[in-house]
Parts: structure tokens; sequence; C-alpha cells
């Protein structure tokens, strides 16, 4: 898809990965529309890439329905819809309230499905569009700590592998971008900073430069960094020597920071 002169919308905008697809997008002369809910950091990167800010909290039910018709009402369609805006949580499920499995599963999957459902069918009237859809490594192999989060990015790992064979022939295309460890404010936000010496975080740029790329040569599925693949690949092969593994060198939490 040729990025110039498109309408794109960006959830989770005003910082980290999605403020980064916002000014990269804009670069590439895209008109965009940024979605978050800090209204300074919002209209900061509206105002670095000529968009729009539209302030909302993802996670309150029907917020990602009001932000479409709010995103549709600026320019009368959108082309690009970037499903970026997401939350994690760290720490023993068992210690897990009900609001925080609630609020984290309206952030990171029922917003995502909300939006796709409300944009799409302008899409499909228009014969044209994307649908970028940001997972994790975690909705891939799972990670210790974080199971409500992965549970989550499976599940958008699915609906994007379910939607993109019925969007066939339409025009509208769907890709999965899926990264490991970057470098954002993620992990201080979910209760425990990013404390390993490997994997190196990568630059939300990085992350930013691969989803960017694949909205413009359509590809289905990009990972940051690309030898990811591995995990999965092991897990699905040996799946045995994979939670062996697992069970020495990932993430073990033993109680949620304070």
């Amino acid at each position: 898809m040729r990025l110039d002169g498109r309408v794109a919308l960006v959830t989770g905008g005003s910082a980290g990965i999605g403020a980064a697809v916002a000014e990269q997008l804009a670069e590439a002369g895209a008109r965009v529309i940024v979605q978050g809910r800090d209204e300074q950091r919002t209209e900061a990167v509206a105002n670095r890439t000529g968009g729009v800010a539209i302030l909302g909290d993802l996670a309150v039910p029907g917020a990602a329905t009001k932000l479409a018709d709010a995103a549709l009402d600026v320019h009368g369609h959108i082309d690009i819809v970037v499903a970026n805006a997401g939350q994690g949580w760290s720490g023993p499920f068992a210690e897990m309230t009900a609001a925080e499995i609630d609020r984290l599963v309206m952030l990171d999957l029922v917003a995502p499905l909300q939006l796709v459902r409300r944009l799409l069918p302008p899409m499909l009237d228009r014969g044209t569009g994307h649908v970028a859809l940001v997972g994790s490594i975690a909705g891939r192999t799972g990670v210790a700590g974080e199971a409500v989060y992965a549970a989550t990015k499976a599940a958008l790992d699915v609906f994007a592998e379910s939607l993109r064979p019925e969007l066939l022939g339409t025009g509208v295309a769907v890709s999965l971008t899926i990264p490991g460890v970057v470098d954002t404010g993620f992990f201080a936000a979910r209760g425990r900073p990013y404390d390993r010496r490997r994997p190196r975080p990568v630059p939300a740029a990085d992350v930013a430069k691969a989803l960017v790329g694949a909205i413009a040569r359509d590809r289905a599925e990009v990972w940051i960094p690309g030898w990811l693949r591995v995990a999965p690949a092991l897990r699905a092969l040996t799946p045995g020597l994979y939670r062996r593994l697992a069970a020495r060198f990932g993430e073990q939490v033993i109680s949620r920071p304070g």
C-alpha cells in the first residue's frame, strides 16, 4: 500500500512504539490521527506529525467504538488502523484482581477487536485498507508471571490469522508485528522493570520501521528481532525440551513487586 496521502489511526500513540509509528507514517506522507490517554504527550505527538489528537482510555467499555467514530469524523475515512495500545501486568496470576484481569483483557484484546469491527466495513466498501495489529513474543511462547497478557496477545495473533483469509481479494490487508523486548516504558508500567542483560531491548523506532514496512509491502507478519522465530519453532518441534528450558531460564515471578 502506498502511504502518501493515506489516513492512519494509531492507538497508544502518545509514547513508545505508537509514537514512533505515528512519526514514521507521517514521514511517509500519511495523515495521522493519534490516540492516547495522556493529553500533553498525545498532543505533542500530534503536533510533531502534523496530525490530530484524540484522547480516550480504551480500557473503558465502548471507548473503542467511540474512538473509531471520532476518527472517521476527522477526514471522513480511515485507510490504516494501527491497534497498538496495550498494557502489561507482572506477577502471579493468583494475585490478580478481577478488575485487573478485566482491564487487561479489555485494553489488549477487546478494544482492538471492537476498533477493527467498526473500521473494517468502510474499508471493505472502499476496497482498500490495512489492519496492523501489534502482538508479542509472549503470545507465541507464553511468559511466566504474565499469563493474562500472554493470553490476550495469543488471541490477537489467532484473530489476525483468521481474519486474513476472510479478506483475500477485498483490497484490505492484515499484518501482525511480533516484537520481543522493546525499550519503552512498558516494563515499568506493568509493575516490574526489565532487569535482564539478555536479550537487549530493541529501540521502539526499529519496531515501528518493521510495522510501517509491513503496511507498505503488504506483509502478513514481521518479527523484531528476526531470531525470535526460533522460540515458537522450538516449542512446536520439541515441546518437552522447550518446557524444560523455559522452566530453567524463563521469567519466574514469586510475588508482584510493590
